[in-house]
């Protein structure tokens, strides 16, 4: 019996320090807003002080150009924040099959990105994709070289008329 009430009575100071904790954070937090209640910039030693760190945690799929990323920020004095706007909110049975079709479809074809990457087949559609593109970029460049030569911008080293290395001259006024 002694031990229990001991334990709720450490219990008790642990959450009494711990509101008070949160009390001077709350306050020193509310300090620092107050410090920078008018700002048109935001400057590396303020971000400094507000943020305590950020967290940029691994793609949810790899490999995807469609997919999502999470980042926390951890502000000094307050923790982590999320935004209300960026809350998870109830969906609909009907948003919530639309959602669990759409990520079915994405974990179909990252299935399939990942036996084609297996199996070469991806790498050689790469290859095959390039070509096509760098021939397509050689071939826009040389309609603008044509065009560029018609106006006379752009011209060879083997188009200039052929003279032979004189030698300069040089006055005697520049030579001293």
């Amino acid at each position: 019996m002694e031990w229990y009430q001991s334990g709720t009575s450490i219990s008790v100071i642990g959450y009494a320090t711990g509101y008070e904790q949160s009390r001077k954070s709350a306050e020193k937090f509310i300090a620092l807003i107050d410090k920078y209640e008018n700002f048109d910039t935001l400057t590396n030693t303020m971000l400094n002080e507000f943020v305590e760190k950020i967290l940029v945690h691994e793609r949810a799929r790899k490999g995807s150009q469609d997919t999502t990323q999470e980042v926390e920020i951890y502000f000094n004095f307050v923790g982590r924040y999320i935004p209300p706007a960026l809350q998870p909110v109830p969906l609909t049975p009907e948003e919530q099959e639309e959602l669990r079709k759409k990520e079915e479809r994405k974990d179909r074809l990252h299935q399939n990105y990942l036996r084609r990457k297996a199996n070469g087949k991806q790498k050689e559609w790469e290859e095959r994709y390039n070509a096509k593109r760098k021939a397509k970029m050689e071939a826009a460049k040389a309609a603008i070289r044509a065009e560029d030569m018609e106006k006379g911008i752009f011209t060879t080293v083997s188009q200039l008329p052929r003279q032979e290395p004189r030698k300069a001259t040089v006055s005697a006024s520049a030579a001293v």
